[in-house]
């Protein structure tokens, strides 16, 4: 485990703008941030209506059973085999934020929320990245298969309108709403989720060696 974490809005910053890969760097500050607050929607959405996800065309991002898998797990897995910049994740809460105001039935729940995610990472991902990893690549990280997740992107594209322009004043916007999700009072909270995630990986390293996600997690969320 790290020592020390570093948690503060100058990190987050500092990551989106000058994050840089190397051989066991540290997941990004911003995928914390993201699935705080997600996370918290989520609860705040399940006290409402337990369950209870889309409608009509937006049921296409439900799955028939909760994943086991958290959503900062499923946020790091992305990473890790996507390796897409820090910036596409804000572009990535941009179009969520977009898509739950054009349809206002819908709500983020443990049911949809795994599918949402890695739908609108892939498109922020072809919006903000120069080079791309193929749908069929990005299905195998998400645990889906191909023809799903081409389905919920055409669907998502259409309920979006095809709005999927982010200017530099809407990117700052929203850049400084996760830096305040990190200076008021949720900075302890992420903090503590990312120990909570090392120890649990230590063990699991512990326990086997040899273990895999990336083969485990397959079609889990079908």
């Amino acid at each position: 485990m790290a020592p020390s974490l570093a948690i503060s809005p100058r990190k987050l910053r500092s990551d989106l703008y000058s994050y840089s890969y190397r051989d066991g760097s540290n997941t990004p500050l911003v995928i914390s941030v993201l699935s705080s607050l997600i996370k918290r929607t989520v609860a705040r959405n399940e006290r409402i209506s337990p369950s209870y996800g889309g409608f009509g065309k937006t049921c296409v991002f439900d799955c028939m059973e909760v994943p086991d898998m958290t959503i900062q797990s499923y946020l790091e897995r992305i990473f890790r085999y996507t390796k897409a910049g820090p910036s596409v994740y804000v572009v990535a809460y941009v179009y969520i934020d977009r898509f739950c105001q054009n349809n206002q039935g819908f709500r983020i729940s443990l049911t949809n929320v795994h599918r949402l995610l890695i739908t609108t990472i892939m498109i922020a991902s072809k919006y903000v990245e120069d080079m791309n990893y193929r749908n069929s690549y990005f299905a195998k990280v998400g645990g889906l298969e191909t023809e799903d997740l081409n389905n919920m992107e055409l669907e998502f594209l259409f309920l979006m309108g095809f709005k999927l322009h982010v200017n530099v004043s809407v990117f700052e916007s929203y850049c400084c709403h996760l830096e305040r999700e990190v200076s008021i009072g949720g900075g302890y909270q992420i903090e503590k989720a990312l120990r909570c995630a090392e120890e649990i990986k230590s063990k699991q390293i512990v326990q086997d060696p040899k273990h895999h996600h990336h083969h485990q997690f397959s079609r889990v969320l079908l």
